[in-house]
């Protein structure tokens, strides 16, 4: 089931993205080479909290396996749902810092990958290119189009630059719950799939690799990583669908800031 958003529950759902996108540039602030993944995830659910939020991605999943932590941290070859803890960051990774919010019912939910400290311009590249697959598909959320358009135009985007596009992982429709219908996948057919109304609300989030598509989950049942361990980046956002152009309810602004104040620790496309 789909469900239309009306202008007041737009607002709503403005509200706990734009304490994710300042969530991120808090967490990106901290970001540098021996810090541990754990004091970011303590730094993020603390400014949460501030922010009189509740962390969407703390306690779910199934029962017995429940995701134990505010942040889902990834580091190189893990795509997504990475595990705060122990590991400490080094110069040359990158990050995938993934965040999700609860604020009066309604969900906020997306993701930036950083850089390490400096970075080669292989690296650089592929995730410039996510990044702007991002805003290739949300160019096409538009009333009328299907979910295939979208998903065409970051596969075409990536591949065209010989990268892998994630099949197992997509997007998806957000609002009272963090995870609603449709499926917003980053590969597929133009015309094909779920046709976009105005009012659709979606987490729009290319996952891409240095190399092949293919992917395996480790051991914690959560970590998600590349199958051949290349290089992967993750950028999302949250976005309504309108008449004519999309709308982002969420922001990387707060993380340009940084990026024009910080240009060895953060990267912005």
């Amino acid at each position: 089931m789909i469900y239309l958003k009306s202008e007041s529950e737009i607002e709503k759902m403005r509200e706990s993205a734009l304490i994710v996108s300042r969530t991120l540039a808090e967490v990106g602030k901290h970001i540098e080479p021996g810090v541990q993944t754990g004091t970011l995830d303590r730094i993020a659910e603390e400014y949460i909290d501030k922010e009189k939020g509740r962390p969407a991605f703390k306690g779910y999943g199934p029962k017995g396996n429940e995701f134990p932590a505010t942040l889902c941290i990834s580091v190189n070859e893990e795509v997504v749902h990475g595990i705060p803890g122990e590991r400490i960051l080094k110069e040359g990774d990158i990050v995938s810092i993934d965040c999700g919010v609860e604020k009066n019912g309604y969900f906020g939910d997306h993701a930036y990958t950083f850089v390490v400290g400096n970075c080669d311009e292989e690296t650089l590249k592929l995730l410039k290119t996510t990044l702007e697959s991002l805003y290739e598909g949300i160019y096409q959320a538009v009333h009328g189009n299907r979910i295939g358009d979208m998903a065409n135009a970051i596969q075409s985007y990536c591949e065209a630059e010989g990268y892998g596009v994630v099949r197992e992982l997509v997007g998806h429709g957000i609002g009272k719950s963090m995870h609603e219908d449709p499926s917003v996948p980053n590969f597929g057919k133009k015309g094909k799939g779920e046709r976009l109304r105005s009012g659709m609300t979606l987490a729009v989030e290319p996952m891409i690799t240095m190399g092949s598509y293919k992917v395996k989950t480790l051991k914690d049942g959560w970590t998600i990583v590349t199958a051949d361990k290349s290089l992967a980046a993750h950028f999302e956002h949250d976005i309504v669908v309108r008449e004519g152009k999309a709308e982002i309810l969420s922001t990387f602004d707060y993380i340009a800031e940084l990026s024009d104040k910080n240009q060895n620790i953060l990267y912005y496309g």
